[in-house]
């Protein structure tokens, strides 16, 4: 299968740089597997889609102000870090901007109380690095950092809760769970009061998000580990839709990654580990049933991931249909509900 199998045209154009305010009024193409047929609605009618009985399942990860951008120690070349993964309680694992300019035993300052040490490098640009401080780091990370927006977007946010989801919880993400940027609390109360249950997973976004396929061939790419964590209760709600028959509707594809992750013979086991599940076509989903969505980049992981719950021609052909209709694409975009 060759990545270029999953490409598209999309004019530049439609690729948002800017959130739709509020929240959930950004548009909603509802495709149906079965009738193959397309909606065009608004994010709030997602509840004409939802029913009692159903599971929704949102990953509650909170993204960190990871982006820092500081000074090489001793000749004031300009750096950025890019904080991935928390290793040990100081040591981080990043990407580093210019990678070449910096070796293993040197330091970059970002603030008078706040500085790195290259530990190592690692592939892909990838390195760790040991952080030195005053006070609280959580803290200096919110003064010094800034929200890791994806390079497609080039306009500045002016609030960084907006990178955020309504329901995010636990730091340690570099990019937010975009799908679940459209709803809003008071959305979430109407669609409980629906009787669809709300369960919360979690993953935590890292490199795979930003590294691009560079591989001919799907089956060469291997994707980077993320870390998630599926709790008892979680598990138990899920797999007692999945016994009754009733729908488990993931939230983004983090939620299909860590429920695809943890399932075993169609159902969830509760625990925490890291993932680099790949999904593409001919994979079998095994929990997942329905799936809430933004439109992905041509040629990414996340479009085949898609294209393996509906199939790889109806995706490419939605997406057309999605270009001509002029849906905003990407983190800030629009939203498709896949029935």
């Amino acid at each position: 299968m060759k990545t270029s199998d999953f490409d598209y045209n999309l004019p530049e154009d439609l690729i948002a740089q800017t959130p739709i305010e509020p929240r959930d009024h950004s548009r909603l193409l509802v495709y149906d597997r079965e009738t193959k047929t397309i909606e065009h609605r608004h994010f709030y009618d997602v509840t004409d889609y939802l029913k009692k009985g159903d599971v929704l399942v949102l990953n509650e990860t909170r993204v960190l102000p990871a982006r820092l951008y500081g000074k090489k120690r001793g000749t004031g070349t300009d750096f950025e870090f890019l904080l991935l993964k928390r290793l040990e309680l100081d040591v981080w694992e990043v990407i580093m901007r210019p990678g070449k300019k910096l070796k293993p035993g040197g330091w970059v300052d970002f603030g008078d109380d706040l500085c790195a040490e290259l530990l190592r490098k690692k592939e892909d640009g990838v390195c760790e690095v040991r952080f030195q401080y005053d006070g609280v780091f959580e803290e200096l990370l919110d003064q010094y950092g800034n929200m890791p927006l994806p390079p497609y977007i080039t306009k500045r946010l002016e609030r960084k809760e907006r990178y955020q989801t309504v329901y995010a919880k636990e730091d340690g993400s570099a990019a937010a769970p975009t799908a679940g940027l459209h709803f809003t609390p008071e959305l979430l109360g109407k669609i409980e009061g629906m009787g669809v249950t709300i369960v919360k997973i979690l993953l935590h976004v890292g490199l795979g998000t930003f590294r691009p396929m560079k591989e001919e061939t799907v089956e060469e790419h291997v994707m980077h580990s993320e870390y998630y964590s599926v709790s008892p209760e979680a598990a138990a709600t899920i797999n007692a839709a999945k016994r009754e028959g009733r729908r488990v509707v993931a939230v983004g594809t983090t939620s299909v990654r860590t429920l695809e992750s943890a399932a075993e013979n169609g159902l969830v086991r509760a625990g925490s580990a890291d993932t680099d599940i790949f999904i593409y076509p001919g994979y079998e989903y095994q929990v997942v049933d329905a799936l809430i969505t933004n439109f992905h980049l041509p040629k990414s992981t996340l479009i085949m991931l898609v294209s393996a719950l509906m199939g790889r021609e109806e995706t490419l052909a939605v997406y057309r249909e999605a270009v001509e209709e002029r849906y905003r694409f990407f983190s800030f975009g629009d939203a498709m509900l896949i029935l």
